[in-house]
């Protein structure tokens, strides 16, 4: 007698047996009565009349595995993998024992009745969940327990055991991929004689040897290779959700079914050859997605790679290794050259430059100095670095992206979900017709009414339709992640396709965001080169936002330097006093009269000595190098741009003037930056909005797609659709354009699926097309899907054709 709940035999002495509906339910051990006690006292009996497997036989914690879980609730150990959300904490779990459907049901179902949960939703194809708890109401090793007490396992999400499991399965495909093209290689290398009658005079001995060296040659491919097919099927029929699977195990089973009987008894056709072929070239489509998505995976789970597991923390003139998750906002920690960042934080000593492609996408390597941010996950350069800790596990703005890649890839766009629909409704149809033309067939007194069916069930097999939209947006996704364009949406692509308004705001988006020094002019003495040298010795002993322009220029030695806030700067190079800040501050400390401004409209900083006048610098914002170029590429394809900003209005009519950009409004306050957006709308606009800052967020949030800077405040991050994660604005017409190309290659695709079954069908039905050739005719259908889809990810890119690739690709 086998165990209701997990399947194993119950043959213990006195029998365990609960009471369930009426009936007697006997269990192995009483820990799978335990559990279904505990399915059923929480009212989610369903489960066992939703399984399609049998569940896993429940294992009781030792102790010390009990510790451990119990370690997981320390705040240290917490930060690797659990972050902050709003109401409550956030952890990333792999999950162990799921078998099908049915058990995320009945966990997501469970685990929503615990105390603290907020949400709990687990991903089948990963088996990775998402927890969100309050932590004032119940510790994550509680839940974690509850887990475990179903029979499943549970534990924190290490990227590299994920991607050991992307490589597993794709190791796995391979090789079934090859038991199936070497079965169909074989096969047909029996069959094409007898076909084609190449050979004559064959004896009923040799015939009745081919087939059974065909039935030995098909087995392991139904059996190894074809499983995943039936395994899918089983679920699909159970959780009476149709998808292409059942027609294929249907059809490989009826036709392998078929031919071994007529093996055996005796007959006229087999179809062996039919079977290997229909397998290999269905495994051959589903394999070149998995391709596509093994990439998708890997881009992410790379990124979390970079994040090294160890640091070097520094303690007065020594250093200890320490785990990475371990180290705390204020810690002092040595990168050295070669090595990845693990911390989002600030550089106190030493100068170098790091590659953070794996973060923004842009390839060349940035020279960083101290008082610069660096970001986890960027690769130190030819300098070892000393680096204040800010951020640090799943803070770090690493992390952040790594969650946003796992939202947007489970998400599914409308047209993906109208395509499962679509294919769902078909193989309900196809099941109706095959059996109505086999009947038919048969009433006509058709020798061929099995072949003709079989060529019905396999020729109809929606793969094509199924993959037409998937496969076009994971390759969209990846190719504008090398981009450094991120979606955050599952819909970001598809509201891309019918944006004909662009809205930008100025400071940090049209412009870099910091001052920048514009121009020198000398009014005394000394040259334009002394001035800097003067001007950068003084400032080098200030943090000032100011200050920070001079500190990438040489300077001169200067002693007796005193800040005097909100004013300037003042020392001393030999016996001569300098002083340097705003003009009345320079004025008030020399006896010269000043010399008449040229009326600049940026920042003017003076600089002086006791005796004279001696350099104006002109600081200001000045718009990022690409922006004039990215403003006339959306022109040029129609789009209107507007400049909406909150920044004195003669300023922002400069930049859009200088940028070429149609509107401008200044002086805009978040209230009126969204009215002009539903203004717009109002006149039919289909609305993009780019910003970085939080007062841009009421505006972005009315707009059809929001998309925030990489240098954004994190929470203008979190509300935004996409990010551009490098700041250049070339990428938002490249992403317009990808995306227009994403809804062409799925518009081709579905036209394809949908033209291709309506032609094959009835040829199928009329006896044309013998069941190896629907084999192939399907297959190839599904190629050709799968291959036009992958042409996204070798678009050429505007204005930046010949660009190398980025991110974790550049790094592999």
């Amino acid at each position: 007698m086998a165990c209701f709940h997990c399947g194993e035999p119950a043959t213990g002495e006195p029998a365990i047996t609960l009471e369930l509906d009426g009936e007697r339910r006997y269990f192995c051990c009483q820990g799978c009565k335990a559990v279904c006690e505990t399915i059923r006292n929480e009212g989610l009996s369903g489960f066992y009349d939703f399984r399609t497997e049998q569940a896993v036989t429940p294992r009781p914690l030792t102790a010390s595995e009990q510790a451990r879980l119990r370690e997981l609730d320390h705040p240290l150990v917490q930060e690797a993998f659990v972050s902050p959300v709003k109401g409550g904490q956030e952890a990333q779990l792999l999950i162990g024992g799921i078998t099908c459907a049915a058990c995320i049901w009945l966990l997501e179902h469970h685990m929503q009745k615990q105390p603290g949960v907020l949400s709990f939703a687990v991903n089948h194809t990963t088996q990775r969940a998402r927890l969100v708890w309050a932590n004032d109401q119940a510790r994550l090793s509680d839940l974690l327990f509850a887990i475990h007490e179903l029979g499943y396992t549970a534990r924190p999400y290490q990227a590299d055991e994920a991607e050991l499991a992307l490589k597993a399965e794709h190791r796995s495909m391979l090789i079934r991929l090859a038991v199936a093209g070497i079965g169909a290689f074989q096969s047909m290398m029996l069959a094409f004689p007898l076909y084609f009658e190449m050979v004559n005079g064959l004896s009923v001995e040799f015939v009745s040897f081919f087939r059974w060296f065909s039935l030995l040659v098909a087995t392991p491919v139904v059996f190894y290779s074809a499983r995943p097919f039936f395994r899918n099927a089983r679920r699909d029929l159970a959780t009476r959700h149709l998808t292409m699977d059942v027609p294929v195990a249907i059809a490989i089973g009826l036709a392998y079914l078929a031919s071994a009987w007529v093996t055996l008894a005796g007959g006229d056709e087999v179809y062996f050859e039919s079977v290997c072929m229909f397998t290999f070239f269905l495994l051959l489509g589903r394999y070149i997605e998995l391709q596509a998505r093994v990439r998708a995976g890997l881009t992410g789970n790379a990124l979390a790679g970079f994040q090294p597991s160890v640091a070097s923390r520094v303690d007065g003139d020594q250093t200890a290794i320490v785990p990475a998750h371990q180290l705390r906002p204020g810690d002092l920690i040595r990168v050295r050259p070669g090595e990845t960042l693990p911390v989002d934080g600030i550089i106190v000593t030493g100068r170098s430059t790091l590659n953070e492609s794996a973060l923004t996408g842009e390839y060349l390597p940035e020279t960083r100095n101290p008082g610069d941010s660096v970001h986890a996950g960027s690769i130190n350069g030819e300098n070892p670095l000393d680096i204040r800790v800010l951020k640090s596990g799943a803070r770090t703005r690493l992390s952040g992206i790594l969650r946003v890649l796992d939202r947007v890839q489970s998400e599914k766009p409308p047209v993906a979900l109208m395509a499962d629909r679509l294919a769902g409704k078909f193989v309900a149809r196809v099941l109706i017709l095959a059996p109505v033309v086999w009947v038919g067939w048969w009433l006509a007194g058709a020798d061929n009414a099995f072949d003709i069916t079989l060529s019905v069930l396999v020729v109809t097999c929606p793969c094509a339709l199924s993959l037409a939209t998937p496969t076009a947006i994971t390759a969209a996704t990846v190719n504008l992640r090398r981009l450094g364009f991120l979606p955050t949406r599952g819909h970001t692509l598809e509201s891309m396709n019918a944006i004909d308004t662009v809205i930008f705001d100025k400071t940090g988006t049209l412009t870099r965001g910091e001052l920048s020094l514009v121009s020198v002019t000398p009014v005394g003495s000394l040259d334009e080169a002394g001035c800097l040298r003067l001007a950068a010795g003084l400032e080098s002993h200030s943090e000032h936002p100011v200050a920070r322009v001079f500190h990438g220029h040489k300077g001169a030695l200067i002693e007796d330097i005193s800040n005097h806030v909100g004013g300037g700067l003042t020392g001393r190079l030999g016996q001569q006093t300098l002083v340097i800040g705003h003009p009345e501050f320079v004025a008030g400390n020399v006896n010269v009269p000043m010399p008449a401004s040229d009326g600049h409209s940026g920042m003017e900083i003076w600089l002086a000595s006791d005796r004279e006048w001696l350099a104006c610098f002109h600081l200001d914002d000045q718009p990022r190098d690409d922006a004039r170029q990215a403003i006339a590429a959306l022109q040029a394809t129609g789009i209107r741009t507007l400049l909406l900003s909150g920044d004195r209005s003669g300023h922002v009519d400069r930049v859009a003037r200088q940028l070429g950009i149609d509107e401008a409004i200044g002086q805009a306050s978040p209230e009126q930056k969204l009215a002009v957006l539903e203004q717009l709308r109002a006149e039919g606009r289909h609305i993009m909005m780019v910003g970085d800052g939080l007062n841009d967020l009421p505006s972005m949030a009315g707009a059809g797609v929001s998309v925030a800077m990489g240098s954004a405040a994190d929470l203008t991050q979190l509300k935004a659709d996409a990010v551009l994660l490098n700041g250049q604005l070339m990428q938002l017409v490249n992403a317009l354009n990808t995306s227009r190309a994403t809804r062409r290659i799925i518009r081709q695709n579905l036209y394809w699926a949908l033209g291709y079954n309506l032609c094959a069908l009835p040829l199928a039905a009329a006896g044309l097309m013998p069941p190896w050739l629907a084999a192939i005719g399907m297959s190839l259908s599904s190629l050709v899907v799968v291959l036009n889809a992958l042409r996204l990810g070798k678009n050429a890119r505007p204005g930046h054709a010949d660009n190398p690739p980025v991110g974790a690709r550049a790094l592999s």
